[in-house]
């Protein structure tokens, strides 16, 4: 059994800010599969399906970005998953719109639902998907920026790179973070909207 645990902030006021490129993520997944999200009995929102045989789960926190950790923390101990088996999709601001970065593990990177994560795992050992929500007109209010909507042609971008991100998730449900590092390699080794680095 596999998870993906989409960062972002709950209600229709965030839900096309740069901060919820998770959700955003998890939403066009699950638009293409015949299940919907519906409330958990902690705080988060899940959609349960499978690929393969392999049983999935996909995970929206309710705890806003911030305490992101805590609704994490509830999903697995409810249903006994390791991190491993644990993918975390999040915006960066410093890596441009349509650009994707996959991490096995590693630091918050000044995020701070990544820090929430880490602190309630006790644990940086788990694998994530950055989404790039950065350009050149971040000034120095991040906040304000990443709490703010999508352009028009950023979205644009987005939505076109979700249907690369589409077919990741779904290496990672079949194989895990293997299954996906290598279709990246395979299907995606020219192209620089993905790396690994």
């Amino acid at each position: 059994m596999r998870a993906i645990f989409g960062i972002g902030n709950p209600g229709v006021r965030y839900q096309r800010t740069r901060h919820n490129a998770g959700f955003l993520m998890l939403d066009s997944f699950v638009g293409k599969q015949s299940i919907e999200f519906k409330p958990a009995k902690g705080d988060y929102y899940f959609a349960r399906g499978e690929i393969n045989q392999v049983p999935y789960f996909l995970i929206k926190p309710t705890t806003y970005v911030n305490m992101s950790g805590l609704a994490a923390l509830q999903f697995l101990k409810e249903y006994k998953i390791g991190l491993n088996d644990l993918l975390i999709l999040c915006d960066d601001v410093n890596i441009k719109v349509g650009k994707l970065r996959i991490r096995k593990n590693g630091g918050d990177g000044g995020h701070n639902g990544l820090a929430s994560l880490i602190y309630h795992f006790n644990s940086n050992e788990f694998p994530r998907l950055r989404i790039g929500v950065g350009d050149d007109s971040i000034k120095e209010d991040l906040p304000s920026y990443v709490l703010g909507d999508f352009s028009h042609e950023q979205f644009d971008i987005l939505l076109q790179t979700f249907k690369k991100s589409d077919y990741l998730l779904n290496e990672f449900i079949r194989g895990g973070l293997k299954a996906m590092l290598d279709a990246n390699s395979k299907i995606f080794n020219n192209d620089s909207a993905i790396n690994n680095n």
